[in-house]
């Protein structure tokens, strides 16, 4: 049946909930790195960036300021850089070497005088550079408007936490014409292997760019994470790594702690991105119940109100026009999975 959504009114906004603290634990272990990701989600611009270590993430050796004009090739470059830099002092100093000036005195002390060569040369390996998102959070902020009371109904319509609302900042940053380098899409950047589960994707129709539609998928395959799991914190982690994965890390150690499985899981899938996922949605959530402690007072954006029409047969799309009195450019930006081959 064919789907046809036309402008009508607005509709009010609704609020982030207090989380909850049985379901979505805060744990202490974790809190520095979720503050590691709230720096990240605040502080550092897509014009600057963060060396720091992949594993301990409170250690930040350096924060990378570049024009809005820099090529992307002059970036990487500088990124390379500084980055086999911070490589040179740590492995010197897990020589045995003194510090010869103040970068060398100041990389010692991020580490402690208790690091020992061992960990210091570890480190050197452990050298990561992490973009900044202000300016993109501050954007997902005043986009997440207009689709956060559709959201939270469908999320409490399953009875999931209403909190989970803040995942597309992590996936999108609310855009729902978000594409990924890996060919995920929408507002909840599905693959297209995990979104023929629950959407409908081909040459016509791609439902991954319904924010709507999209929101529902999620939320279901956010429910099956759950029931398999048992565990929020590992159903939001299974949302990244795949529920099998995750299951696989619970049953290998035993435990359903997140704590345990992102500092003591290995596996050459379970990179830094899934490592990380839990606790840059705790940031992202920290800052969407709070906006304004971040980023001041913010104009968010309204939903768009629609009627939705069912098409009997197929229409030119002259006659769609003229019969709504609908501009083209409307119509096509209320039916986003519409394909341009309709």
């Amino acid at each position: 049946m064919n789907r046809l959504l036309l402008l009508g009114v607005l509709l009010l906004m609704p609020r982030f909930a207090a989380a909850a603290e049985t379901l979505l634990p805060r744990p202490p272990e974790l809190e520095p790195d979720v503050q590691f990701w709230i720096r990240v989600y605040t502080q550092v611009s897509t014009n600057e960036g963060l060396i720091h270590d992949q594993h301990r993430l409170s250690v930040v050796y350096e924060t990378l300021h570049f024009d809005a004009d820099t090529p992307a090739s002059e970036r990487a470059r500088r990124v390379d850089a500084e980055r086999e830099r911070v490589e040179d002092i740590l492995k010197r100093l897990a020589r045995g070497d003194e510090p010869r000036d103040e970068d060398d005195r100041r990389v010692k002390a991020l580490w402690g005088a208790e690091a020992t060569p061992s960990q210091l040369a570890e480190a050197a390996s452990d050298v990561r550079f992490q973009l900044g998102q202000s300016d993109r959070f501050r954007a997902g902020l005043i986009r997440a408007g207009a689709w956060e009371a559709h959201i939270g109904e469908v999320l409490a319509n399953l009875g999931l936490p209403a909190e989970i609302s803040a995942l597309p900042h992590v996936e999108s940053s609310f855009d729902p014409y978000a594409y990924s380098k890996v060919g995920a899409a929408g507002l909840w950047q599905f693959m297209r292997s995990t979104g023929r589960r629950f959407l409908r994707i081909d040459a016509a129709v791609d439902e991954r760019l319904d924010p709507y539609r999209e929101t529902e998928a999620a939320a279901q395959l956010l429910n099956y994470n759950y029931r398999l799991l048992g565990s929020w914190p590992l159903a939001i982690t299974a949302y990244n790594h795949g529920a099998e994965g995750v299951r696989r890390a619970r049953d290998l150690l035993g435990t359903d702690d997140i704590v345990r499985i992102v500092r003591e899981y290995h596996s050459p899938s379970f990179g830094f991105a899934s490592r990380n996922f839990y606790v840059s949605f705790l940031a992202a959530l920290t800052i969407a119940q709070n906006p304004e402690k971040y980023f001041g007072g913010l104009a968010r954006n309204s939903e768009p109100g629609f009627d939705e029409i069912k098409m009997p047969a197929t229409a030119s799309l002259s006659a769609l026009l003229h019969a709504t009195g609908v501009d083209r450019e409307t119509l096509r930006s209320l039916n986003p999975a519409l394909r341009p081959a309709v």
